[in-house]
């Protein structure tokens, strides 16, 4: 009797936990009072349209969910669903189970993005330039690397090819262009060519095996014979009055090149200043230093004096002079583009007539003109 009644003290105890528990739990799960009252007057105050787009959008995520297994896969077509949706709901971010409110944007933004990309593409224009017209961009780019579009515009317009400006660079320099980014050693010498005249000495021997020397200046330039002169004792008063004979006071040039031979003396050197030229001595053993003089001494002996007998010193400059109008008027110049030093008059170019030929010097060569 006195063990049967601590326990049936314990059965009412736990009785009333487990009552406690039950109406804990009830009074959790519970709404709030007035919560339906409130929603219910919510729902009534919103349109038809509203509420009938918050239910779609409650409705698309179970729908996913229930077509995949584990992971639940989006469509595009859901994800076009879900944006067009979410517009027409005012508490979408509270609606959305399935995705976050932050991929919803993300979306949204994107297909902005793709709207406006489709309404931004380029639409026909103006037609492409021709292929002729193409290559000779080109052509003038690369041939002239310091010029620009507005440049290369003015240059097609010469030729009377009408091109607009922006054009232009839509057409790459190419890959590979021909000239480098700056000028050559050719165009900076052809630059400065018109003011340097070159000058050096022929040694020949005559009949009796004597030395006579050939005096010689060239025009870099134009390639042109400027003096010729001729002695068997070349000292350096005759060498500075050989300066003086080719540099008349309307045409000096603002350099002269010379070599280190003895004869250039200081007379020589005070000739040259006082026509305010400046005198450009080559290094030793550097015949390539002064090379137009070298190559043209070189054409007059084969050419020319190895093919005479010369009898003395009158002789040999009359040869030498005949042989230099030769060169100056009808000698064909590659570095001139087959031109001849100095170019024959318009007037004799291009006419119609007999073709007659001069023999010079003395029948070694022919000259070849149109007759009157």
């Amino acid at each position: 009797m006195l063990k049967f009644w601590p326990a049936c003290r314990r059965r009412p105890t736990a009785i009333v936990a487990r009552v406690r528990r039950v109406v804990r739990a009830c009074l959790w799960a519970r709404p709030v009072v007035g919560a339906h009252a409130a929603g219910t007057g919510g729902d009534l105050l919103r349109g038809r349209a509203h509420l009938l787009a918050e239910n779609a959008l409650l409705r698309q995520p179970p729908l996913v969910l229930r077509r995949s297994a584990k992971h639940p896969g989006v469509t595009a077509a859901d994800r076009v669903l879900l944006v067009l949706q979410a517009c027409r709901v005012r508490a979408w971010r509270q609606s959305l189970l399935l995705v976050q409110p932050e991929t919803l944007l993300r979306r949204h933004r994107a297909g902005f993005r793709a709207l406006w990309r489709h309404k931004s593409r380029p639409g026909l224009g103006r037609p492409p330039l021709a292929a002729e017209t193409v290559a000779l961009i080109r052509r003038l780019a690369a041939d002239n690397p310091r010029w620009g579009a507005e440049r290369i515009r003015g240059g097609l317009g010469k030729l009377g090819i009408r091109v607009a400006k922006r054009a232009i660079p839509s057409y790459p320099r190419g890959a590979a262009s021909p000239c480098p980014p700056g000028q050559t050693w050719a165009t900076f010498l052809r630059h400065h060519a018109g003011a340097i005249w070159a000058c050096d000495f022929l040694p020949v021997s005559d009949l009796l095996f004597r030395p006579l020397y050939a005096f010689f200046v060239i025009a870099h330039g134009s390639r042109r014979v400027v003096h010729v002169g001729v002695t068997r004792h070349p000292t350096d008063a005759w060498v500075a009055q050989q300066l003086r004979e080719a540099t008349p006071v309307e045409e000096r040039p603002r350099y002269l090149i010379r070599d280190n031979d003895d004869k250039f003396g200081k007379t020589f050197e005070r000739v040259a200043r006082a026509s305010d030229i400046a005198v450009l001595r080559t290094p030793y053993r550097a015949p390539r230093a002064n090379a137009v003089c070298e190559r043209f001494l070189d054409s007059v002996r084969r050419e020319c004096l190895d093919h005479i007998l010369v009898l003395g010193e009158r002789r040999l400059a009359y040869v030498l002079r005949e042989y230099a109008t030769y060169f100056n008027r009808e000698w064909p110049h590659q570095g001139l583009g087959q031109a001849p030093p100095v170019p024959p008059p318009a007037a004799h170019q291009g006419r119609a007539g007999k073709v007659r030929d001069v023999p010079l010097p003395g029948g070694l060569h022919h000259a070849y003109h149109r007759a009157a």
